[in-house]
């Protein structure tokens, strides 16, 4: 928890608030891509474009209703505050990726 705590203090408040996410893929996903997650979403908030080696959660589009998490057959969809310490890289990854040149739904 400290060390959450040093990385927060470094972080502007601008940029810690384009981190804030719903849920993240996380590196599970790669090579899986299974797509029971695009298909369980309500809001198609679930994107890829082809040479993606995984899907991404838009967060201004996830309504944070939790339908993808379970049905992950690889367990990669955690809650922003849940995403394993491992894959922290993830929550950037998905908070930078360009969704406007992507499209909702497994497009691998």
């Amino acid at each position: 928890m400290v060390a959450d705590l040093a990385v927060l203090v470094h972080v502007a408040p601008a940029e810690a608030a384009s981190l804030e996410m719903a849920f993240i893929i996380t590196g599970s996903c790669i090579g899986t891509t299974d797509g029971a997650c695009v298909d369980v979403c309500p809001v198609d908030c679930i994107y890829s474009k082809k040479g993606d080696n995984h899907l991404f959660i838009n967060q201004d589009e996830c309504i944070d209703c939790a339908a993808c998490e379970p049905v992950c057959p690889v367990d990669a969809i955690f809650p922003d505050d849940e995403v394993p310490e491992s894959e922290t890289e993830y929550v950037k990854e998905a908070a930078d990726y360009d969704y406007d040149s992507s499209e909702p739904g497994l497009n691998l």
